[in-house]
């Protein structure tokens, strides 16, 4: 590889969103970006298109993680042992399976699901929920970095904090040619998430995500980025143009929520089955996400109201 050459490995994964993206840097350390999900296929293809580019997983130097969801981590418990593993601080408690987290993580959703008015058998819920943490991975996570870290080795890329998607989000910019390493905070084809997950600090109030994600997106238009490789599909060359149509969709996708709230006030549970009747139930994590995007989103442009009642369920109303 020459210096400075970007290399991407495309993998399989068991999720609807497709393959994953993973890519190899050469800059002073081989540095692998992301790190797959643990599947048996996945494997297969990394160490296939690996080996077509004479690289063996013991020559990579260093993992840099754009965020913490399994299919960017899973491999990473594959890997040899002693390569160091950087990320955000919030990476840590998913990959290094702290059970102590994941007992805050579950009180944050019991809490949610009471506010949100959802139906069934909580414990089960969560189950179905988490079932995709068994292609994450077990690793620990050697050095935590944040916006504004030098990586050695990596000392070309800015690494900047796009929390939206994630709370670990993280993105990574090589100036002298306008190169975005965008993970999943900007995708070609479709939108990216922004996922409901619980505060690093259990005291804290409940990120906002759409919010965060908004805002992110907006970061990026004071840089001069030329090409984004994202963590699933094609690379993105317009990419202020982009940001630009992703802001003003999701506007008007509130909108179309902030009209179904004019009729009678609803919970958050009953808007979800409202806008995803065929998968709200096969995706409950990632359907009151999008349902809770667009309510903060609505409250932050002061164009619907909010009602807590006794039980502390929430209900929204236009105005």
């Amino acid at each position: 590889m020459k210096h400075g050459e970007i290399i991407k490995f495309v993998l399989p994964t068991p999720f609807a969103v497709g393959d994953v993206n993973l890519y190899l840097v050469k800059e002073d350390a081989l540095t692998l970006i992301d790190g797959g999900v643990k599947t048996e296929k996945a494997w297969d293809a990394f160490l296939f298109q690996l080996n077509e580019i004479g690289v063996r997983p013991g020559d990579i130097d260093q993992v840099v993680l754009t965020h913490h969801h399994p299919d960017h981590v899973g491999l990473l418990e594959w890997l040899p042992k002693d390569i160091p593993v950087y990320g955000h601080r919030y990476v840590r408690p998913w990959i290094e399976k702290d059970q102590d987290f994941f007992s805050v993580h579950d009180d944050f959703y019991k809490r949610l699901f009471v506010e949100f008015a959802v139906e069934g058998d909580f414990d089960h819920l969560l189950a179905m929920m988490k079932s995709a943490l068994r292609f994450s991975c077990e690793r620990p996570l050697t050095y935590e970095i944040e916006e504004g870290d030098v990586i050695p080795g990596f000392e070309n890329w800015v690494v900047l904090e796009a929390p939206g998607h994630a709370q670990s989000h993280l993105v990574f910019y090589r100036e002298k040619d306008g190169t975005l390493l965008a993970g999943d905070h900007v995708l070609a084809t479709i939108s990216s998430n922004p996922l409901l997950e619980p505060p690093l600090v259990s005291t804290a109030n409940r990120p906002k995500p759409q919010l965060q994600y908004n805002d992110s997106l907006r970061k990026l238009l004071a840089f001069d980025i030329r090409i984004a490789y994202t963590g699933h599909g094609p690379e993105v060359r317009k990419l202020h143009e982009l940001i630009e149509r992703r802001l003003l969709r999701q506007h008007e996708r509130a909108l179309q929520v902030a009209g179904l709230l004019e009729k009678k006030p609803m919970t958050t549970f009953q808007l979800t089955k409202m806008l995803f009747p065929e998968v709200y139930e096969k995706e409950l994590g990632l359907t009151l996400s999008e349902t809770t995007a667009q309510l903060d989103y609505l409250l932050s442009i002061d164009a619907i109201n909010k009602h807590v009642d006794e039980h502390g369920v929430a209900y929204f109303s236009a105005h």
